[in-house]
């Protein structure tokens, strides 16, 4: 491979690629009752960049599995005569191999086109088609081959995605097993690190430090983030009223029962500062300001803060959308794991979640003293780190 190659694949941004499924077939068509084709677009800016086939045999509808898969020739074939037996049957081999067997997925096909000839970005795709076209019961099946270039990267992608070889021909990723989802999101996490730097692969030899350094709070990141701080607020302020000065608890569910169980015992006041918290950071998200947790409670705050937002993201994309709807689009859109990488001094304060830990809000403890702590301990929650940065004591309080 040369280097211009390497480079471009470099450079090949995951955040402008979508995925168009296309399946057809008559109502009445008795054959599509147990086998569906499904034709598989993956495209870069509305620009189609590669084409995969998804083969998905459903066992419980399939009159005999095999000859139905057999009948689509190519790779299908051979994996319809190593899974089942003539007359439709599972293989004991295959029987043995998986968890549940059942429904098979035969991912084939492949062709793709540069810089997206990429194991990652295959990987990508395919793990998408895995969670569209499947559920816990299903065998994927790729190829295991090295000489077809394509082919090749589905094998990559395979391994990458922890699938097991069943034969010299065949891998299989088993869906009802923990580790092919564990896979799955680490490779989402290795394309989210590309599409952060436009593209650019950080553990790469040809990582630009040029392309480092990018504001991780964009206008949208932050306009996410002020939503989710507003709604943690206005949860805090209920709880407020609706606690008073009873201890919280955790079993009681609740954002005061969430925060670490040394807070529990909490007066109404010391609620009353941690709501301001809230407050304090969603001011400075809908302000020009830095946003930056200048105490402890802030720092707790802006974790809840980040995870709620993050949820946001992943349930609410409509409620997201229609948020920034008026707000410009950046590649770093919405990388919460770099928020927490960046917007924080220490996660010092999560340690204090730790149950094991016990005791290491105290100065005395061992602990805290070696890591040079301050402020964990409840009554020091709100205590600026920088007297310089103190926020206006004067400011008052949203609710009285």
């Amino acid at each position: 491979m040369t280097d211009q190659t390497t480079r471009s694949h470099a450079k090949a941004d995951p955040s402008t690629l979508t995925l168009e499924f296309r399946h057809v077939h008559r109502l009445l068509d008795p054959a599509a009752e147990g086998v569906q084709t499904w034709q598989i677009s993956l495209l870069a800016d509305d620009e189609t960049v590669a084409r995969v086939r998804a083969t998905r045999g459903l066992y419980w509808k399939a009159h005999n599995l095999h000859e139905r898969i057999a009948d689509e020739q190519s790779f299908p074939a051979v994996v319809a005569d190593q899974l089942f037996d003539a007359d439709g049957q599972f293989t004991p081999e295959y029987e043995n191999f998986v968890d549940l067997p059942g429904n098979v997925l035969v991912v084939d096909d492949l062709h793709i086109d540069a810089p997206w000839d990429d194991p990652w970005v295959v990987a990508g795709l395919t793990s998408s088609i895995i969670d569209r076209l499947t559920d816990n019961q299903y065998a994927v099946v790729l190829p295991r081959v090295s000489g077809d270039a394509e082919m090749a990267l589905l094998t990559e992608a395979a391994v990458l995605l922890s699938a097991e070889p069943f034969s010299d021909e065949l891998l299989i990723i088993d869906t009802s097993l923990a580790a092919p989802e564990e896979a799955a999101h680490r490779v989402r996490e290795q394309l989210r690190s590309r599409a952060r730097y436009g593209g650019a692969d950080p553990l790469s030899e040809d990582w630009d430090e040029e392309d480092e350094g990018e504001e991780v709070l964009t206008a949208r990141t932050r306009a996410v983030l002020h939503l989710a701080l507003q709604e943690l607020s206005d949860q805090a302020w209920q709880e407020v009223s609706t606690l008073g000065d009873q201890p919280a608890q955790r079993s009681a569910g609740g954002l005061f029962g969430a925060l670490p169980r040394v807070t529990w015992h909490q007066d109404g006041l010391w609620r009353r500062q941690m709501a301001r918290a809230f407050d304090d950071l969603a001011a400075d998200c809908s302000s020009s300001a830095d946003v930056e947790p200048r105490s402890t409670s802030e720092e707790m705050a802006l974790h809840l803060g980040i995870a709620r937002a993050q949820e946001l993201t992943r349930n609410r994309p409509r409620l997201v959308r229609d948020t920034v709807a008026d707000l410009p689009e950046d590649r770093a859109d919405f990388d919460w794991d770099a928020c927490s990488d960046v917007l924080f001094q220490d996660h010092d304060v999560l340690m204090l979640l730790d149950d094991s830990l016990d005791g290491i809000e105290q100065p005395d403890n061992e602990i805290h003293q070696s890591l040079g702590m301050v402020n964990l301990a409840p009554h020091d929650w709100f205590a600026a780190f920088d007297p310089d940065q103190a926020r206006d004591p004067d400011r008052g309080f949203r609710h009285p």
